[in-house]
């Protein structure tokens, strides 16, 4: 078997077992924090792949001129980036000497001796239009599925639309809703696989967590920093904990076991 086939049978069985995952830690931009790394920096995903972390999170815009560009923030260096050419966001580096990285870059890095973590693409909706927002989502989805990363990937956003925008033109990807304003049944009904909220939307509605359960919903928290939040998470046992801490999490994962 080549090494194409052995990374897409391995990420095959990541998503096959996707609601059978307990508590499996996501790095939140990539793990950056502890060695102060750029947030959604390629050494922040590299990271997190070197500590065989389950999921790594990141951010995608789409510039001007369609570079398809890897930031949390719509600005970047004090430039709107869907306003701004990529050649121009080049001109200001990172912290660490690394450029803004393009999706194509970082999905590449992501595929690179990754045998345990799952890409976890947010799509940013766009502050132009509605109609932007899931353009980028498309070109995202293509540029992922090109690299043949696709089944490696799960999409997140805050914005309902750019999610049934992906599930009309990939109808198996796993998505993740972030806002917290519709219930696991109702996003079900939308074909969306994940409830992906900030914890207090699951301590508001501690109910939630049984229905996505009895759904068959994938249970995600963002983004949980406290070592007491944690503890409330992992005793609930949600698929996924997203966090700015891998590190801490893990600790907390191992006393609680």
């Amino acid at each position: 078997m080549n090494t194409l086939k052995i990374f897409s049978a391995i990420c095959l069985i990541a998503f096959s077992c996707a609601n059978a995952q307990k508590n499996a830690i996501v790095a939140h931009r990539g793990a950056w924090k502890k060695n102060n790394l750029p947030e959604n920096s390629i050494a922040a995903l590299r990271h997190a792949i070197d500590l065989k972390l389950p999921g790594s999170e990141f951010d995608v815009w789409r510039t001007a001129d369609d570079s398809l560009v890897i930031n949390h923030d719509a600005h970047y260096n004090k430039l709107l980036i869907e306003e701004t050419n990529y050649a121009d966001l080049i001109k200001f580096k990172l912290s660490n000497g690394e450029k803004i990285p393009t999706l194509h870059e970082y999905i590449s890095e992501g595929k690179r001796n990754n045998k345990h973590t799952l890409l976890v693409c947010e799509i940013k909706p766009s502050e132009i239009s509605k109609e932007r927002g899931q353009k980028t989502a498309v070109a995202a989805v293509e540029t992922i599925k090109k690299l043949k990363a696709d089944r490696n990937t799960c999409y997140i956003s805050f914005d309902y639309d750019i999610l049934k925008k992906i599930r009309s033109i990939d109808s198996k990807t796993s998505l993740q809703y972030l806002e917290g304003n519709k219930s696991p049944k109702e996003v079900k009904a939308d074909k969306i696989n994940g409830v992906d909220y900030h914890y207090s939307v699951f301590q508001k509605h501690p109910e939630w967590i049984k229905e996505a359960k009895d759904n068959k919903i994938i249970l995600n928290a963002w983004t949980v920093n406290d070592a007491t939040v944690m503890d409330w998470i992992i005793a609930h046992k949600f698929n996924y904990i997203t966090t700015n801490e891998p590190e801490l999490l893990k600790e907390r994962k191992e006393i609680k076991k």
